[in-house]
């Protein structure tokens, strides 16, 4: 038990340093392994050190892999959208350093934590939020966000744990953060208003660079 306890206590530690300075996770939904190292670069050149990028997205093991290799000390890069445990071993097998689900699968999230990766389960209500803890979630994936207004954030911080990294996902924009942050929020998943699916680097890079602008705003108030 004191084991576990010290490993969770780790874990966030980790956690917290990770999105300690810009706690944006990139979601890269569709890109493709070509394309994946120029636009990881620029991310990483304004500031972002997470990069996830979707299983439904092409070769996504093989971007991954890529990107651990070329980014190696300047990102840590996760995988999303996982739905089975085999997913979560080629994962680890190509670098990745924490996984990310749609939905809350108690037996995924455990086999996460024995591979030793970060997992951040998606939820949709204290119920679930809970449920995920107990299974040795690090941080929550609070989704989607459109459903889930500050409003509703701020009544679940009143009862879910004081540290715990409640992430929203899902149409977030730079001028929607500052709402969630003051509702308790620890940091976003970026996707479609940060990459879509055939942009080039220098786009990827100017949406990135607004919502660091915008972030940096939220910082200094």
């Amino acid at each position: 038990m004191l084991e576990q306890l010290l490993c969770i206590e780790l874990m966030h530690d980790v956690l917290n340093s990770w999105l300690n300075g810009l706690p944006l996770i990139a979601i890269l939904r569709g890109i493709h392994p070509d394309e994946c190292v120029d636009i990881g670069r620029n991310l990483c050149k304004i500031g972002f050190r997470l990069l996830e990028i979707p299983l439904n997205s092409p070769e996504p093991f093989k971007s991954i892999q890529k990107l651990s290799l070329n980014l190696k000390g300047k990102a840590i890069i996760g995988a999303g959208t996982i739905l089975q445990k085999k997913q979560l071993e080629l994962l680890r097998d190509s670098g990745g350093k924490f996984a990310v689900m749609p939905h809350v699968d108690l037996d995924l999230i455990r086999t996460a934590k024995d591979l030793d990766l970060v997992c951040i389960p998606g939820v949709s209500s204290p119920s679930e939020s809970f449920s995920a803890l107990d299974a040795g979630a690090d941080a929550l994936k609070v989704f989607p966000a459109e459903l889930i207004v500050p409003k509703v954030l701020k009544a679940w911080k009143a009862v879910l744990p004081e540290d715990i990294f409640l992430l929203p996902v899902g149409g977030i924009l730079p001028n929607s953060m500052a709402s969630y942050i003051s509702a308790g929020a620890k940091g976003f998943g970026l996707g479609s208003a940060l990459y879509k699916s055939g942009m080039d680097a220098a786009d990827v890079l100017a949406n990135g660079e607004a919502f660091v602008k915008s972030w940096g705003k939220i910082e200094s108030n």
